[in-house]
């Protein structure tokens, strides 16, 4: 059943250009957000962002829907019940089989195996083609998952804009990757805390109150320096300005705002003390003016050296930070999350399908577009009461998977028939 859904999904998918990022075109993107005036999200981002996760765990979608639409009799209840148990069991064996194939594709290039392994005999292009198919095998889990792919617009804004929260800013050399790839789901507005919990002091920029930001429940990131390998991860609570702090090969910078700030605290705070103090000096101990002016200019020096410096430590420790605290899952351990979360998924939709069906009084073969259209409008209100969010809902591939499963059940029940009776 899985496979056939998931041989659809392919369909009509150019992977070959939707894989490898044209690092000159985000580039050329690149450029265009830096002429804006303060951009707030990605262009079109409405249209390019449409939220398909499902906001609720598997219990809770199951506990509502036995509520509202399976409590008219004990026996309903159960039988509802009794059918997602059923669906449980149907989609172990099909996904533990997507995981193995994609385990065994990923393999030979996971940088994380203890396994004696031969791969030091693949050539860097070798390797390089093994990712992509890889990558390849990922789209139709990862689109089953829910995740959504962000376009180059949104990394070209991520790589521009920098929120007024963030301390950290870094610099991306986008010549030293071979590509850059982003997927993300569960879209949110709201405040986001930071990393660290540093104390608020009297020259600090950051508001007491976080201000409401756009960020991720989930972000996904392939990408491959030069000579390198591919780097699988998986972040939590993302802000979508911070998407580049995520790649392996950046630089910690310090923004134009703090240095124009610190060099201006520090001339000022240099020059009070070279005309009070530098004067008298000059006067009492008659040193020429140019040697004290020479000593001056390298204590000034070596203090915003050490200013920088902190700063940058600073910013480096909150990157570390970051990576450390949200990362949820690296390498050949994602491809296990990503499966299970693509089941998940995959269940919740049926099981939605499955009881909205039961509201238009419907079965599961064969629908008409207004039917499917109907169902769609009726199940993105039900989660939008329910959430609050505006979740797109994939109404025809809940039904194509409903009717999968029963036509399997209904091949199995056959074959079981068969063999009492042999």
């Amino acid at each position: 059943m899985l496979h056939t859904a998931l041989g659809a999904l392919r369909t009509g998918i150019d992977i070959g250009h939707a894989l490898i990022r044209n690092m000159g075109s985000l580039s050329a993107k690149m450029a265009e957000y830096k002429k804006m005036w303060k951009p707030s999200k990605p262009k079109d981002w409405n249209v390019q962002y449409q939220e398909r996760y499902i906001p609720f765990s598997r219990c809770q979608l199951v506990e509502y829907l036995a509520q509202e639409f399976h409590s008219s009799s004990e026996l309903e209840k159960q039988t509802f019940l009794s059918f997602v148990k059923q669906l449980e069991g149907t989609l172990l064996q099909p996904y533990h089989a997507v995981l193995e194939e994609l385990q065994t594709l990923y393999d030979p290039i996971n940088p994380d195996c203890d396994a004696v392994l031969d791969s030091s005999s693949l050539t860097d292009r070798e390797k390089l083609s093994r990712e992509k198919q890889v990558l390849e095998q990922m789209q139709p889990v990862l689109d089953q998952a829910n995740f959504n792919v962000l376009s180059e617009d949104a990394l070209a804004y991520a790589l521009i804009v920098h929120h007024p929260q963030d301390g950290v800013q870094v610099h991306v050399n986008l010549d030293k990757y071979e590509y850059i790839r982003y997927w993300a789901l569960g879209q949110r507005l709201g405040p986001l805390t930071s990393q660290m919990n540093s104390k608020e002091s009297l020259f600090s920029r950051s508001p007491r109150t976080p201000p409401e930001r756009r960020f991720f429940k989930r972000v996904l990131l392939a990408a491959r320096p030069k000579n390198s390998h591919m780097v699988l991860k998986c972040f939590k609570d993302i802000p979508l300005e911070g998407l580049e702090q995520l790649l392996p090969v950046v630089k910690v910078r310090t923004s134009s705002f703090d240095r124009t700030l610190l060099n201006i605290m520090l001339l000022v705070s240099g020059g009070i003390v070279f005309v009070n103090v530098g004067m008298v000096v000059v006067t009492d101990l008659k040193i020429g003016t140019s040697l004290l002016f020479f000593l001056f200019a390298g204590f000034m020096t070596f203090r915003a050296w050490k200013v920088f410096s902190q700063r940058r430590r600073a910013h480096s420790l909150e990157l570390a930070h970051m990576l450390y605290y949200r990362s949820t899952s690296n390498n050949a351990e994602l491809l296990g999350a990503l499966t299970l979360r693509a089941q998940e998924e995959h269940a919740k939709e049926v099981i939605l399908a499955h009881s909205f069906l039961k509201r238009l009084n419907l079965t599961s073969n064969g629908h008409s577009t207004e039917t499917v259209l109907q169902m769609k409008k009726q199940v993105e209100s039900w989660l939008h009461e329910k959430s609050g969010l505006e979740i797109t809902f994939s109404a025809d591939r809940a039904l194509e998977n409903l009717k999968n499963m029963s036509s399997k059940e209904e091949k199995d029940s056959k074959e079981q028939t068969i063999q009492m009776h042999n």
